[in-house]
């Protein structure tokens, strides 16, 4: 997902690459002792993001990883054409367990 804004270094954004790059990068976050970690979606990338979290969750680290929110919205996207049309977002927040 490309964004204009920069993003911080506790963030994954979601695009079309594989679901398991997006389950490393959040890895490497977790082994850097990042505490939250947010993972941001638009569009048909939010299946990978909700894929990317259940991953983590249920194969990698069982019990070590609780979603703490989950922000659900839209963006209007102008495309090259000039079109204006409507793309559904996601956010999900992660939060370490000690």
């Amino acid at each position: 997902m490309a964004e204009a804004t920069p993003h911080a270094s506790n963030t994954v954004l979601i695009g079309k690459k594989p679901v398991m790059n997006y389950v490393i990068a959040v890895l490497t976050l977790i082994h850097k002792n990042v505490k939250e970690i947010v993972i941001k979606a638009r569009g048909r990338a939010i299946s990978k993001a909700v894929d990317t979290v259940e991953i983590i969750r249920n194969r990698f680290l069982p019990g070590k990883v609780d979603i703490e929110e989950i922000k659900i919205g839209s963006q209007t996207v102008t495309s090259p054409s000039g079109r204006e049309t409507r793309v559904s977002t996601i956010e999900i927040k992660l939060k370490v367990k000690e």
